[in-house]
């Protein structure tokens, strides 16, 4: 077996991946980018629609503009790599264990290692729709890489069950190849994607959009005839009689990412209710020196915030190299991040006591859209510490708050913080942000 050595080891080649990679690289340390697939660049090099760059590089760019920006500077820096390559198994001692066609089975022994493997889509199989299984039924990913990539159309009557981003994005692009899209069918009461995709890719280009309903079966035997798609109660269940029947040969399905976790549960970390690990405000699992960003974490909506995310994990990565080699690392206690009143999750789950002096990043998302509301952080005893006004808040708008806690004169004692999304009926006048 071959056997490898290195500071940082880098699970993912994406966007994630690639700026956790170069952060390091510029703190003079070595890292190791591991990919599974034939070239770097993750899922940006199939999304050919412009609207990346805007935060990272101050311009509008198309995915692989974006990728490639990234893949030419870690080529520039010497940065190791390794694409191709299947990740077995990491250990809690951080040692990796992966396969490729030239070496075999390889090990790679690391100081520390960042989780940068992003996510997959949910299929038929995680909704249990009803009906055969025709030819037909896509992802809305797979359906992206069959049109971009491969040159082929999934199909030339289409439905698209779930709005999420590549729904609506790929209804768009079907449209511009001359397919018929008869409707977007969502099945909350609003759009589960980014208003801005809303409306450039379905109101500009006069595409349906049905909410509170969703496809209750699938017609066809060898190739998919069609979906009956019905209105859903307040529990989703169908409400019997609001049944409408779509002749269809291509059904697409955006209903959702799952944060590609396998190899994480396997090392033992803890992992939250949303899918990813928990983590601490240095981005830090509960396994000392494994650290997580990017879509493994949480699901971003920008790509942007991904690369600021993992380059905080990369310089995170070597600070803890810093300190753990100087036998510095101890043991310190931690404050719970919880999600109160119409937040869906927080993140980081835990603060360390020992950096309150520091600047921590909260991110979060609602649970369902509002106006007029007031953010609030609470201590265990409910003493609101921060507060701030926000015009509206909608579930696929990521909300993040930039804070040094001690300067809100938080106890020392504390033990849990809570964020609340409340009403906010005054007038709003939020000097912070503009809204």
């Amino acid at each position: 077996m071959k056997k490898y050595d290195t500071d940082v080891a880098i699970i993912g080649g994406g966007a994630a991946g690639l700026a956790a990679a170069i952060e390091v690289k510029k703190a003079n340390y070595e890292p190791l980018i591991i990919e599974r697939a034939r070239e770097l660049g993750g899922i940006l090099l199939q999304c050919i629609h412009a609207g990346f760059g805007l935060t990272e590089f101050k311009e509008e760019l198309a995915g692989p503009e974006y990728a490639q920006r990234f893949i030419n500077e870690v080529k520039e820096l010497g940065i190791s790599y390794k694409t191709d390559t299947m990740v077995l198994e990491i250990t809690p001692n951080k040692i990796i264990y992966a396969v490729n066609k030239k070496e075999g089975v390889i090990q790679i022994s690391a100081k520390a290692i960042i989780l940068a493997m992003g996510c997959r889509e949910r299929t038929r199989g995680n909704i249990n729709i009803p009906g055969f299984r025709p030819a037909g039924v896509f992802t809305a990913g797979q359906a992206q890489r069959f049109v971009n990539i491969e040159g082929y159309l999934p199909g030339k009557s289409i439905v698209i069950l779930g709005s999420g981003d590549i729904g609506m994005i790929m209804a768009r692009r079907l449209t511009w190849e001359g397919c018929k899209v008869n409707a977007v069918v969502e099945i909350l009461p609003y759009v589960s994607g980014l208003i801005r995709n809303q409306v450039q890719c379905l109101e500009d280009y006069n595409i349906p959009l049905i909410t509170g309903f969703t496809v209750t079966k699938i017609h066809g035997k060898d190739r998919l005839k069609g979906v009956t798609v019905s209105k859903v109660d307040r529990n989703f269940d169908r409400i019997v009689g609001s049944d409408k029947f779509f002749e269809c040969d291509a059904l697409l399905l955006s209903v959702g990412l799952i944060p590609e976790n396998e190899l994480t549960r396997q090392m033992g970390a803890e992992m939250t209710r949303m899918g990813g690990p928990a983590v601490d405000n240095n981005l830090e699992t509960s396994i000392e020196g494994v650290f997580a960003c990017g879509n493994v974490l949480q699901v971003h909506d920008l790509v942007d915030l991904v690369s600021a995310e993992s380059k905080r994990a990369g310089n995170n990565a070597v600070e803890y190299i810093k300190i753990r080699f100087k036998k510095e690392l101890g043991k310190v206690t931690k404050i719970h991040c919880n999600s109160g009143e119409n937040v869906n999750y927080v993140k980081p789950d835990y603060i360390n006591s020992s950096d309150l002096n520091k600047e921590i990043i909260f991110t979060f998302r609602v649970k369902q859209p509002d106006r007029r509301v007031q953010i609030q952080i609470k201590d265990e005893t409910n003493r609101v510490l921060y507060k701030r006004r926000k015009r509206y808040v909608i579930p696929s708008e990521m909300v993040e708050l930039k804070l040094n806690l001690q300067s809100l004169e938080i106890n020392p004692t504390c033990s849990d913080l809570i964020i609340d999304v409340v009403p906010q009926p005054e007038p709003l006048i939020d000097e912070e942000d503009g809204e």
